[in-house]
């Protein structure tokens, strides 16, 4: 009478699948592993040295055949990304929250969603072209103000995006409670729902930084780069991405130990911004 039992042929059926399954899927977690350990420890073998050197950290960029480092282009990197992101990230918690506060169910809201997901799947080189005609083209020179508006129409949907999602999860119950006692909507949305959503939208507006630390085809269209050591931001900018690519594609070994380090220094540092969102994700939800 009793089918349920270990002697009952769907249950072996249910578990010979079950047991291919977690199979199939560790062999997937380890070949997705696989290649992770080998990016990482090539970019360890190959641009560990130059890592090591001090000479990569205070040094311009060399001119072929002579030893240097990489100081400009890394604190280029460190000037764009960092005005890319306060450019980017107001519009896009502003724009998140009038989706998720004010827009709720309502058409606009849901347009503005749509378009949302477009430019977060868009190909950064289509914004680099976008920035390079309607900036680059009309100035008629490249500058870091162009690089920095490229990267921060990158950082838009994705604090966008995140915004969005960390308000809705924040309980009504708590909106309700603040208007009940008079407060106005702008105060409630400041005083409860952004401490509420805090960790959160600091994650999303992490991972944004993430992203835009490596883009190189939106920088090669808005702010080119530079050899020498320079903070005008309307001015051609050197930075890690660029320089990567141009000694990459240079026949000089030297250029090519410089542009190893600089991959592996944007990697492990964007690897650092993932693991530290993640955490801090983690411990709040």
């Amino acid at each position: 009478m009793n089918r349920i039992g270990t002697d009952n042929p769907r249950y072996r059926l249910r578990k010979r699948i079950n047991q291919v399954m977690l199979m199939a899927s560790g062999v997937a977690l380890a070949f997705g592993l696989l290649w992770l350990v080998w990016i990482l420890g090539t970019l360890l073998v190959e641009g560990g040295s130059a890592l090591l050197r001090v000479s990569f950290y205070v040094e311009m960029t060399p001119p072929p055949g002579a030893d240097g480092g990489l100081a400009n282009a890394i604190a280029g990197s460190l000037l764009m990304v960092t005005a890319g992101t306060l450019l980017g990230t107001p519009v896009g918690i502003l724009a998140g929250t009038y989706l998720a506060e004010y827009g709720r169910g309502g058409w606009l809201a849901s347009v503005t969603r749509f378009l949302n997901d477009v430019l977060l799947s868009a190909p950064s080189i289509v914004i680099g072209l976008f920035v390079y005609s309607v900036y680059v083209a009309r100035v008629r020179h490249f500058s870091a103000w162009a690089g920095a508006l490229a990267l921060a129409v990158i950082v838009v949907p994705v604090v966008v995006r995140t915004t969005d999602d960390m308000l809705k999860l924040v309980p009504n119950s708590l909106r309700e409670a603040a208007m009940a006692l008079g407060c106005p909507a702008w105060k409630m949305v400041i005083s409860v729902s952004y401490p509420a959503a805090r960790s959160g939208i600091l994650t999303g507006i992490l991972l944004a930084v993430a992203r835009i630390s490596g883009e190189t085809a939106p920088l090669l269209f808005t702010a080119l780069s530079n050899q020498f050591w320079s903070t005008e931001f309307n001015a051609p900018m050197a930075n890690l991405p660029v320089v990567i690519f141009q000694f990459a594609m240079s026949p000089y070994e030297d250029w090519h130990r410089l542009a190893w380090g600089g991959a592996a220094l944007i990697t492990f540092a964007v690897l650092m911004l993932n693991i530290f969102a993640r955490v801090l994700f983690r411990k709040t939800y």
